[in-house]
This record gives C-alpha cells, sequence and structure tokens, in this order.
C-alpha cells in the first residue's frame, strides 16, 4: 500500500512535480487544449494508447511530437495512406552478403515503429491489412517478422489521429482495434483568446527553448508506481457497473440502454476506467482513487466502446449522448 510505503509516497509527490513541469514545457509550444493534455498524460502514466480526432490544423502533431521532446523519448511518426503495407511499418529483412565469406544472409531492419512515442497519423487512410501491423505492437509491445519476434523499446506509446471530417477512401478502424485504445480523444477548436495567442507565436520568430523533464526510465517507474496504487473495493465496484450498464442485455439495463445500443464496453472498460482513475489520482498527489476519478474516465474510456443502434442514429443520439446521460443516472 502506497500509505506504507515510504518510497512509493515519494514517487507520488515525485510525479506531481514532474508532470506539473511537462505541462509548464508543454504550454510554451501548445496553447490551450489542457483537458487534451491531461488525459494523454494520463494514458501514458497508465500504459495505455489513445486515438486522437479533430479537423486538420489543430496541432495533433505538434502536440505528440512536442511530449516526446520534453520527455527526451525516441519520437516516431507515420503517416498512413492506402499504398502503405505492413512491412513498411513493423520493417522488414534484406538479404546480404559478407564480402569476406561470400555468404548471404538475411538482416531485419527495423521500421518506424521502434520508437517509444509513435504518432499514427490518419490511421484510417489505410487498409485493415496495414492497420492490423499495429494490433500486436499495442496490445503485447513487440512485432513479429518471418517468425521472430522483436520487441520494441519501453515505454510505447501510440497515439493515432483521425480526420472526422473527410470520409471518402477512408477504411473505419474494427471495434477489436478500437478497443486496444484506452482513451478516444476529440480535439475541437482553440477559443477566440487562445487563437490570437496561437497566431501570434506562429507569424512570429517566436521559438520555444524546451527543457527535457522526464526520461525513459523515470516514465517507466511511474508506470510501474500505478500498478502499486491501491483501490477502494467500492470504486472497483463502481467501475464495473458502468461498464454493465452499457450492455443492452444486462439485468439492470436501463431503458435508453436498451433503446439505442446495440453492443456495450466489454470488461477491457473496466480495467481503463481503474488505470485511468489511478493516474489521475497519482498524478494531482493523492495515493489512492475515488469515484469522481472514474467518472472523469468515462467520456474517454467509453466513447468508443459503445455501438448505437439504427433508433439512436435516427434520432440523432450519440454514443456521448449516451455516456451524459448514464453520467446524470450515476449522479
Amino acid at each position: 500500500m502506497l500509505k506504507q510505503n515510504k518510497n512509493d509516497v515519494e514517487l507520488v509527490e515525485h510525479l506531481a512535480e514532474k508532470i506539473s513541469k511537462v505541462k509548464s514545457e508543454l504550454a510554451k509550444v501548445i496553447v490551450g487544449q489542457t483537458d487534451i493534455i491531461d488525459q494523454i498524460l494520463i494514458a501514458l502514466i497508465s500504459n495505455g494508447h489513445c486515438l486522437l480526432v479533430g479537423v486538420p490544423g489543430l496541432a495533433k502533431t505538434l502536440l505528440v511530437k512536442t511530449l516526446s521532446e520534453v520527455l527526451d523519448l525516441k519520437f516516431s511518426r507515420i503517416q498512413f495512406t492506402p499504398d502503405l503495407m505492413p512491412s513498411d511499418i513493423t520493417g522488414t529483412e534484406v538479404l546480404e552478403e559478407d564480402k569476406l565469406t561470400n555468404k548471404r544472409f538475411f538482416r531485419f531492419i527495423e521500421g518506424p515503429i521502434f520508437a517509444n512515442i509513435i504518432l499514427a497519423d490518419e490511421i484510417n487512410r489505410t487498409p485493415p491489412k496495414t492497420q492490423s501491423a499495429l494490433l500486436e505492437a499495442m496490445q503485447e509491445h513487440k512485432i513479429t517478422a518471418a517468425g521472430v519476434s522483436y520487441k520494441l523499446p519501453e515505454p510505447f506509446f501510440v497515439l493515432a489521429t483521425q480526420n472526422p471530417i473527410e470520409q471518402e477512401g477512408t477504411y473505419p478502424l474494427p471495434e477489436a482495434q478500437l478497443d486496444r485504445f484506452m482513451f478516444n480523444l476529440w480535439l475541437d477548436y482553440p477559443d477566440f483568446n487562445d487563437e490570437i495567442q496561437i497566431v501570434h507565436n506562429t507569424t512570429s520568430s517566436y521559438s520555444a527553448s524546451l527543457e527535457k523533464v522526464l526520461n525513459s526510465a523515470e516514465l517507466i517507474e511511474f508506470q510501474e508506481l500505478v500498478k502499486r496504487v491501491p483501490v477502494a473495493d467500492n470504486v472497483v465496484r463502481f467501475a464495473v457497473k458502468i461498464s454493465n450498464l452499457t450492455r443492452p442485455n444486462h439485468n439492470n439495463s436501463l431503458p435508453f440502454i436498451k433503446n439505442w445500443i446495440t453492443w456495450g464496453a466489454g470488461p477491457r472498460a473496466s480495467q481503463y476506467l481503474i488505470l485511468a482513475a489511478k493516474s489521475k489520482s497519482i498524478i494531482e498527489g493523492r495515493f489512492t482513487p475515488n469515484i469522481d476519478d472514474v467518472k472523469f474516465a468515462m467520456l474517454p474510456v467509453l466513447r468508443h466502446r459503445i455501438i448505437t443502434n439504427f433508433a439512436a442514429e435516427a434520432e440523432g443520439i450519440s454514443s456521448v449522448d449516451i455516456i451524459k446521460k448514464l453520467s446524470e443516472h450515476l449522479d
């Protein structure tokens, strides 16, 4: 338990201080978007992955690249296109010849996925065969090529982006792959004052000098700390109750759930609700999460795990509307 382990208590205090510094450094480049930054940091500390949805020009790429600089992690951007092949992501074997012995051999050349932070840009632009190349990497933190498994560097964090406007020529992610993402985040337009600041910064000679706040070893230590955070039984029951209530065939399903949902959230949603609550609590310097921490994670965790039916679509009801209604029911 954290309260009994002096080292863990010091780690929580250290983490809260470090995250505050990370936010300060990011603010030198990224104007506003504080909620999105908070959620990305929570996913990163939880050892999860994020799906970031937003129109072009909202600095999605800049946000991830700046984060990798502040955390002193290796960054890799993969631009997903219709002609992208799985080997373009994972890497490929090439035939080489030893000049001394004239013997030929295969050598594996690592692909761009061998980095700490991966930006999978416009992931829905590539066919499912290539999309699936990320599945093993995201779940197992390894890839397999020619029957040989290769471990990916730790920590390993995937942030995939999607453009919600242009859907022509896209390949929607299947539910099995969507479920691998801890959070589904929607990046909105900046407010008026923030946009003024953005224009000032980007149309002048302003150049931010970023300080490296965290390294990979510290981040891994914090991810291990999350696993040791104690959670009260009533908080765990609350998280599981939320997931259960999204399932239309559950005994205690609410009328609007039965009317609007085809498939609800699976057990992974309950796991991510607790992990997010744990991370949020220690980032804020608290040693155990509460029910409000779980509620905080409801929208990003459930948004892509609730499948609405035709009745909901006909009434203009989205998964976000259902989550908000469910949250009101829980209050």
